[in-house]
Parts: structure tokens; C-alpha cells; sequence
């Protein structure tokens, strides 16, 4: 597969009712190849005209949307996840272009994105309502679901297919008409996604793509529109919390799947060498850059040792390089400013007593790496605990009994996953209980799935996504009070 034919897949300019458009004002926003830190080509820059133009597509478009049965919505979804299935190799390596991440990431991010459309063309006919009778009997309860209409859908830049499925697919599956806005290291995934929905079926203005480098103001604007009902955000906690400030003006519902500091714990009596492997997919998986990626390893003394080694060791054999290699196990991060920041919180944790048992190095290349790193002598106050670092560093810290561990998993404003090895079920299920996060990985190194609901408590997020709770994030409760 070259570039050329990836691509093929994806156009550049906005899709807006249908229409493939420049940008209002005819600005273009350059992508780069994180491999090669250079520009491979250049995307309409949507401007707040632009924005303001896709929310008046959508808004035409709803209605219709709405009124389509179920089965026919459905239908759209499953068509496109065969599309995406049919061209996972192209997505496969656009992504790779794009973010830079190891092809057989990307290779998995396309399957498990495509399972978003095919999960909710079979929820798309459960959109089922209630019915009930008052305790008083003066009347029936009659409880029906409703698109809750115009959704603005924001995306990262780190799972550019999968975090833009897990929002259209509900979606549309509920009734409602979307505009997309893709994070703008990541626009190419977004657009030819759209493209393949239109392939697929979904009427002109229902799904609506504008990539811009103006977030800030074109998210705003969108947010101000009366006919947007819906907001639905996936990045930073402190974008969150802007956003939630934005939502409060026309009181738009939000659903956010904010920050992530994952706790990884190996007690005592876990399997070390379970407990590795499923760190390496808790750590590694997308080279890191993901809010799920485990941030913290809190380990038992009496395991400490052969855990750290185990782990340097496994990391350490990773093959780093371009993405597009399919030798390449850990690929580069998605921009210069990706890797300062792992340099700084690196050097801060080194300032601060860790001790680098492999890399704290940046690799003397082209583009934008860093090589896998493994702390130890950790402090419970080192400042790199309290920050995602999302790159390939992995601070381990040293604590005696279940209760310390608990507490300092516990010890963050993030509560999105946490990630758990043991040998004894129970105590497992009783450590897991305690922890505050919305999902816990018991023993194995992955969570997140199409079926279930994806998000987190504190300030991880608002909502679930993935699951039939999913859908019904889209769909508001109409209450009719009715007697026969």
C-alpha cells in the first residue's frame, strides 16, 4: 500500500450537506508525517462560516433523519462497516500518515472502529420506549425516546477512526444529524469516514465533516446556534472544561470523555509475567497516546524487581520506527510539541529521584520519537504521577499492602480506567470495587469494547459511550401522561 492509494480514500475539502466544499475563505491547513516531520499534503481549513454552514445542513437534514425507520438507519450503519472492513488497509495507512502510529495499531484501530457501525445498526432498532402505570392509577406513564437532534461531535487526534465512530454510530442509529469537527493533526481519517457514510447511504446533511485549525472559535459558534441540542467531546480535561463554560450559555447537552491518569496495580500474589503482558498492552497500545494508556504502576515490594525488569525488558525489545514499516512495534508521536512534553515530565521525574531503568532518550532521528522508558525509585510525590504523559514511559512506584495502593490509585481528579493483576478473584473484585473509575481492567491489559459503556467518573468525563447506554445519550425521554 503506498500513500498515493491511501490517500485515494480521503478527499480535502469540507463535506457539508452533501457537497464537498473549500473553505469559505479559501484557507488550507498542512498535514504532516510525524515519521518524517514533513508536510505530505494540505486540507480546507474550515472557518466559523463553514461551522455555522454544516449546522444549518444538519438541521435540515434532521427531520427527515429522524423520520426514517429504524431498520433503514440501521441499514446505513451496516453498509459502512462493510466499506470499512473493504478498505481497512487504505484507512489502515492514512492513519499511519497522519498520526504516526505502528501500522498493526492501526490496523486494529480501523477493526475496532468499524464495530461501532455494525454494533449500532443493531441497536438502531432498540430505541424502545415505556410504558407504565402511575402508583396513584389516575393515569398511564407513557415514556418515549426522540433524537435529541443536532449534534456537534469533536474528536481527538490519537484514535481519529474509532473516536469518530463511537459518536456517529449512536448518532445516527438514534435519529440524529451530526457535525463533525476532527482534531486538526487528524483530518484525513475523519473526511474519508464521511465519504464511505455517504457511500453507504446516509442522506446529504446528515453527516456533515469540517476540519479546522480554528477550533476554538468554530466549536463556539456551533455551540451558540439554537439548533444545536447536542455536544459530544473527546480530549483534554481542561478543553472540557472550556466547553462545558460554552454549553452552559444555550444549556446544550454534553456528553465528554475527558483525561485519563490509569492506576496499573500488581499485588502480591499476581502472575508477574501475566502482569507484564498485560501492561505492555495497557502502556503500549497506540504507543501510549491514548487516555486509557496505564500512567501510574503501582507494584507490590515483593514483585517490584522482577516486574521492572520484566517490563524494561519487554519494552526495550520494541521495534521503533515509521509506522508504515509492519516491523515497526512503536511509531512516533504526533507532533513536536507531543514529545516535549514527554521530555519535560521525564526530566522532572529524573530531578526528582527516579531512575531511568531503559531510555529517558530521544532517539537521534528524523521526526518525532521517543524511545520507551522504564522508571523506578519513584516517589509517591514525584510530580510525573499527576500528569498523563501519553507517550512510552512508564513510572513504577513501591507499596506494601492493598490499602496504600487503593488510596494512591485513588489520589488523582481522573477516575476514567484503571487497570488491576491479581491471583485471588475476590480480593480483586474487593480492590476493584474501591477504585474510582469508571471502567477496571481485572487482569487483562484491555477494556474497551463496542458493547460496553465507555467513560469515566471525576473529572474523566460526563455519559458513556459504546453500549446501548450509548445510544440513549442521543435520545431524550418524552413523558405523556395518558388513562384509557
Amino acid at each position: 500500500m503506498t500513500s498515493d492509494g491511501a490517500l485515494k480514500l480521503a478527499p480535502t475539502q469540507l463535506l457539508i450537506g452533501g457537497e464537498r466544499r473549500d473553505s469559505s475563505d479559501g484557507a488550507l491547513m498542512d498535514v504532516y508525517d510525524p515519521a518524517t516531520a514533513s508536510v505530505f499534503t494540505q486540507v480546507a481549513d474550515g472557518s466559523v462560516e463553514d461551522g455555522l454552514s454544516a449546522v444549518e445542513a444538519a438541521a435540515a437534514a434532521g427531520p427527515g433523519w429522524a423520520a426514517t425507520p429504524p431498520r433503514q438507519r440501521g441499514e446505513v450503519l451496516r453498509r459502512t462497516f462493510e466499506l470499512m472492513t473493504e478498505h481497512a488497509e487504505e484507512l489502515a495507512h492514512l492513519m499511519v500518515l497522519e498520526n504516526g502510529k505502528a501500522l498493526r495499531d492501526a490496523r486494529s484501530e480501523v477493526a475496532y472502529a468499524a464495530e461501532f457501525f455494525r454494533w449500532y445498526a443493531e441497536e438502531a432498532v432498540r430505541g424502545f420506549g415505556e410504558l407504565g402505570t402511575a402508583p396513584s392509577g389516575a393515569n398511564r406513564i407513557l415514556v418515549m425516546r426522540q433524537p435529541v437532534g443536532v449534534c456537534v461531535l469533536v474528536t481527538p487526534w490519537n484514535f481519529p477512526a474509532a473516536m469518530a465512530t463511537r459518536k456517529i454510530g449512536p448518532a445516527l442509529a438514534a435519529g440524529c444529524s451530526v457535525v463533525l469537527k476532527p482534531a486538526s493533526d487528524t483530518p484525513l481519517t475523519a473526511l474519508a469516514i464521511g465519504a464511505l457514510l455517504e457511500e453507504a447511504g446516509a442522506p446529504a446533511g446528515v453527516v456533515n465533516v469540517v476540519p479546522s485549525r480554528k477550533s476554538g472559535p468554530v466549536v463556539s459558534a456551533m455551540l451558540h446556534d439554537p439548533r444545536v441540542r447536542k455536544l459530544s467531546f473527546t480530549g483534554s480535561t481542561e478543553v472540557g472544561r472550556a466547553l462545558l463554560h460554552e454549553a452552559a450559555d444555550t444549556i446544550v447537552n454534553t456528553s465528554m470523555e475527558l483525561g485519563g491518569n490509569a492506576p496499573f496495580l500488581v499485588l502480591d500474589d499476581a502472575d508477574v509475567s501475566a502482569a507484564v503482558e498485560g501492561a505492555m498492552l495497557a502502556k503500549m497500545r497506540n504507543g501510549g497516546e491514548a487516555c486509557t494508556a496505564a500512567n501510574r504502576f503501582y507494584v507490590h515490594r515483593s514483585v517490584a524487581d522482577e516486574f521492572s525488569r520484566g517490563l524494561a525488558d519487554a519494552m526495550g525489545h520494541l521495534v521503533v520506527g515509521p509506522g508504515s514499516d509492519p516491523a515497526t512495534e512503536l511509531g512516533p508521536l504526533v507532533n513536536p510539541a507531543a514529545v516535549e512534553k514527554v521530555e519535560e515530565l521525564v526530566a522532572g521525574a529524573l530531578d526528582e529521584g527516579a531512575r531511568a531503568l531503559l531510555g529517558a532518550t530521544r532517539p537521534d532521528r528524523t521526526g518525532w520519537y521517543y524511545d520507551p522508558t522504564v522508571l523506578t525509585n519513584v516517589g509517591s510525590t514525584n510530580p510525573i504521577l499527576g500528569e498523563e504523559v501519553f507517550g512510552p514511559v512508564a513510572p513504577i512506584v513501591v507499596f506494601d499492602d492493598d490499602e496504600e495502593a487503593i488510596a494512591a490509585a485513588n489520589d488523582t481528579e481522573f477516575g476514567l480506567v484503571s487497570y488491576l493483576y491479581t491471583g485471588d478473584l475476590a480480593r480483586g473484585l474487593r480492590v476493584a470495587e474501591a477504585l474510582e473509575a469508571g471502567m477496571i481492567g481485572l487482569n487483562r491489559g484491555l477494556v474497551s469494547d463496542p458493547a460496553a459503556p465507555f467513560g469515566g467518573v471525576k473529572q474523566s468525563g460526563i455519559g458513556r459511550e459504546g453500549g446501548h447506554e450509548g445510544m440513549l445519550e442521543y435520545l431524550e425521554s418524552k413523558y405523556i401522561a395518558v388513562q384509557w
